[in-house]
């Protein structure tokens, strides 16, 4: 197997210093890189646009790490973009720090714009002939989700095959008036790059088990794509939402500010009436409200966060027995 580092973009700064997107490269030896690309056996991992999302810096760990210990299984090229957004990640920021600016509103970029609109056209550039890029997210620092991928609805029958052999737990079609043209996922699938989002766990924080759970999922990917000739696991049958409406979506909200205290766990199967949580007040000692589920249905979303304020989003069920 080859592998090599190769910088997709950078940008000189004050001091001596320089911004610099890089990939891995992983590919089998002794076969041709340039042909490889051709043939479309190319798969692109993307993480870290928003930098206080770290669960994908652990799936990029653990792809490479099985890759090198069954490199005569590899069949085509991986790419592995660790950090988009590498300030942000090194600031702990969501957004571009200084710029205030969110990276995933930017694509496809402008090579002629400013240093970021430079920076985010090279990256689409870069992706052009790639099979199938997985751009993982984690949620944000208030609330934990389930392993999930979110599809516009105007590419649903291209990305849904695909979805379905990624082993996540849920795959949740959203309506198009709800999709931003400006970020990464939109940009690439307009130009026939094939990109599922996937959204799992908490922000500034990460979980293995859900780490290990997408890679399982990658391989099997990678196998579809004629990219990866061993064994796979398994992947889980997920929860499908197709009601781009949002109707099967119930959003919980908190009525009051307090701290919150959770009592169901995110992928829990709940009832009418159940109680999610409570909100309490620490100085009285006072109970303000018990959160409880409007539906019956999957609760995919819970609060993590425990300090909120009154319409603080606490969760999200999806309507119906999914089980």
């Amino acid at each position: 197997m080859t592998e090599k580092i190769i910088k997709v973009a950078s940008v000189q700064l004050p001091v001596d210093e320089e911004l610099k997107i890089q990939k891995h490269r992983l590919f089998p030896k002794n076969q041709d890189e340039k042909e490889l690309e051709k043939s479309g056996k190319r798969i692109a991992i993307v993480t870290g646009i928003h930098g206080d999302e770290l669960e994908g810096q652990f799936v990029c760990y653990e792809l490479s790490r099985r890759i090198k210990e069954n490199q005569a299984q590899l069949s085509g090229i991986v790419d592995i973009y660790p950090a988009m957004n590498p300030f942000g990640i090194d600031n702990i920021s969501r957004g571009i720090p200084a710029f205030d600016l969110d990276m995933n509103r930017i694509f496809p970029g402008n090579d002629n714009g400013d240093m970021n609109e430079y920076i985010a056209s090279q990256i689409v550039n870069d992706m052009e002939g790639t099979s199938l890029c997985i751009d993982i997210h984690a949620s944000n620092i208030f609330l934990t989700e389930v392993p999930q991928i979110r599809i516009n609805e105007l590419h649903k029958d291209t990305l849904l095959p695909y979805a379905l052999k990624s082993n996540v737990n849920f795959i949740w079609v959203h309506g198009a008036s709800t999709v931003l043209e400006s970020t990464f996922a939109y940009s690439l699938n307009t130009r026939n790059v094939k990109t599922l989002v996937v959204e799992m766990g908490v922000g500034m924080r990460i979980t293995p088990e859900y780490g290990n759970q997408l890679v399982d999922g990658i391989f099997s990917l990678m196998k579809e794509l004629g990219i990866w000739q061993g064994d796979v696991s398994s992947v889980r049958k997920p929860v499908v939402s197709n009601d781009a409406s949002g109707k099967d979506v119930c959003y919980l909200n908190a009525p009051c500010s307090g701290i919150f205290i959770k009592e169901k766990n995110h992928g829990s199967m709940v009832k009418k009436g159940d109680v999610i949580g409570k909100i309490i007040q620490p100085l009285s000692g006072e109970l303000l409200s018990l959160i409880r589920a409007e539906e019956d249905g999957w609760l995919f979303t819970i609060r993590e966060y425990p300090i909120v304020e009154e319409g603080s989003l606490m969760g999200r069920i999806l309507r119906g027995d999914r089980q």
